[in-house]
């Protein structure tokens, strides 16, 4: 662990790497520096000394160790959970867009500012009028901001030139390796070259559309 990195700020990014509760994680800490050992999810937790001020942990995901740091005693003896505290950290932030680039199918009400490669399944509300806009590469693109909908949320869907005529209000789209972003202080959701969008209504011969 590194100096400047305090034992909460840490154990919270363990907590999100191996995905482990935060509160499960303060417990098994607790049970560890009073039983020895504890295990938490993949995770497994050993005292290996106690001194004035601090307890020494060894922290293991099945036979590799994961790190082994002291931790002050006064931390362990927090009412609330101090782990918890620090999750919106710099440190954590940067953990949570690291794992939010791997795919995944969420829903539209988890979408965050700076998320890749996202998977998601929603139905399409309404498709503006496309705005003919003079593009970075030195061409003229059709563009259009659709709503798009789930359980969860709505948001703006940028489409593309043949992205528009591609779907209609009312279809069920499934969206492959898109993009989050905010344009002009809104979230927009953005499908890339190497994303695709998926008409779900045809399950037999799904109507995939490539982006630009």
């Amino acid at each position: 662990m590194r100096n400047k990195v305090s034992p909460g700020e840490y154990l919270a990014f363990l907590s999100i790497k191996y995905d482990v509760d935060p509160d499960r994680l303060f417990g098994a800490l607790i049970s560890a520096g009073e039983n020895q050992k504890s295990m938490c999810g993949k995770l497994s937790i050993e005292c290996r000394s106690k001194q004035q001020d601090k307890t020494v942990l060894l922290i293991m995901n099945d036979q590799k160790v994961v790190a082994q740091f002291p931790v002050p005693k006064g931390f362990l003896m927090k009412q609330n959970n101090p782990i918890k505290n620090v999750r919106r950290t710099d440190m954590i932030r940067r953990q949570l867009i690291k794992k939010d680039n791997v795919p995944r199918t969420v829903h539209i009400g988890d979408l965050r500012s700076g998320m890749k490669r996202v998977n998601l399944q929603a139905k399409v509300l309404e498709i503006p009028k496309p705005t003919l806009v003079f593009t970075r590469f030195g061409n003229y693109a059709s563009v259009a901001n659709a709503l798009i909908a789930d359980e969860t949320g709505t948001i703006k869907l940028c489409l593309w030139n043949e992205q528009i005529t591609s779907v209609s209000a009312g279809d069920n789209i499934q969206i492959k390796n898109a993009s989050m972003a905010m344009f002009r202080g809104e979230k927009q959701l953005r499908v890339g070259r190497k994303g695709i969008i998926s008409n779900m209504e045809d399950m037999n011969l799904p109507k995939e559309v490539n982006c630009p």
